[in-house]
């Protein structure tokens, strides 16, 4: 019953924070609703709530009490609209930075682009090997993708869509598949299996448990560390601009919003980070018969250690 109790108080919770988002929910996310609202409250009362009732039910809550109460004005949420947005932003932005490319003159922009380019070229392939640079595109996707969303909160008009549970759950479960993904097709799923139990076999039936639990946690903790930092930083934000208003909202939040990049930049790092950790202990270079015997080889300008046998 304890636990039962919790849970309500946690749903209601949850359901004033949503209430609170929509009350301040931009004027794209208003006007989005207004044009596609109707449709989507009717998906949602036909098709999603049934099912969110059923679930819920099982711990003395259903949908309203858990994500507010459903209305066309809140039918698509806010971060469902400003993540869209990201991911438009993302596309334009490099798009835009492609074309201004250039091989004889280029600009403070281009080298700074190319820099953090080359910085997570390197971070991958010192933590997954030299092989690893072929999840270079889905790895240099999550960093833009997650930069773009936590800097979008500084610009008005916008929220950071990563300051919702939703989103960054979401890009948690996705760096999740990808790894095991890459995990199954590599090794095989008995393969991916085994080596969650270690090397030692007669210790494999309590590591086995202990790592099948440390994986599946793995999304949530992506998710709570992005979500937590970026709620975080907007809410001190708001706290601070609201202490002596009209001023700390015009000179305080300056250099504040220094701190809110240095935030968004560290947490799009150590997300990057930790997927690409997650990655490095299910791929392994492919077996190459030249360096079985110890043979020193080229592969282009990339200079390959031998492997000893």
């Amino acid at each position: 019953m304890f636990l039962l109790a919790e849970a309500a108080e946690g749903a209601h919770k949850a359901a004033e924070h949503a209430e609170e988002a929509e009350h301040h929910a931009p004027i794209i996310v208003q006007l989005v609703n207004s044009w596609f609202g109707e449709q989507a409250l009717a998906f949602e009362l036909n098709h999603t709530k049934p099912k969110w009732d059923y679930i819920l039910g099982y711990f003395g809550t259903n949908a309203e009490s858990a994500f507010g109460k459903y209305t066309p004005e809140n039918a698509i949420p806010w971060y469902t609209v400003m993540f869209f947005i990201a991911c438009i932003l993302s596309v334009v932005i490099i798009w835009i930075l492609k074309g201004k490319l250039s091989e004889s003159e280029p600009g403070h922009a281009q080298q700074t682009l190319e820099l953090s380019v080359l910085a997570v070229r390197n971070m991958l392939a010192d933590i997954i090997g030299p092989h690893g640079l072929k999840y270079f595109p889905v790895v240099m996707t999550f960093a833009v993708l997650i930069l773009v969303s936590n800097l979008m909160g500084l610009f008005p008009l916008f929220m950071s869509p990563t300051a919702a549970t939703s989103v960054t759950f979401a890009l948690g479960l996705s760096s999740f598949l990808y790894y095991n993904y890459i995990g199954v097709s590599e090794n095989g799923l008995f393969g991916h299996l085994k080596h969650l139990a270690g090397p030692i076999w007669w210790i494999a039936p309590l590591i086995f448990p202990i790592e099948l639990i440390s994986n599946l946690i793995r999304p949530f903790s992506l998710g709570i560390r992005l979500f937590g930092n970026l709620f975080a930083d907007e809410k001190v934000l708001e706290t601070v601009a609201n202490l002596a208003p009209p001023y700390t909202q015009l000179i305080i939040p300056l250099p504040l919003m220094l701190l809110s990049v240095f935030v968004a930049t560290v947490q799009t790092f150590v997300f990057i980070l930790l997927s690409q950790l997650y990655i490095s202990e299910v791929s392994h270079p492919p077996h190459d018969p030249h360096t079985a015997h110890g043979e020193e080889h080229y592969e282009g300008d990339e200079y390959i250690a031998p492997v000893l046998t």
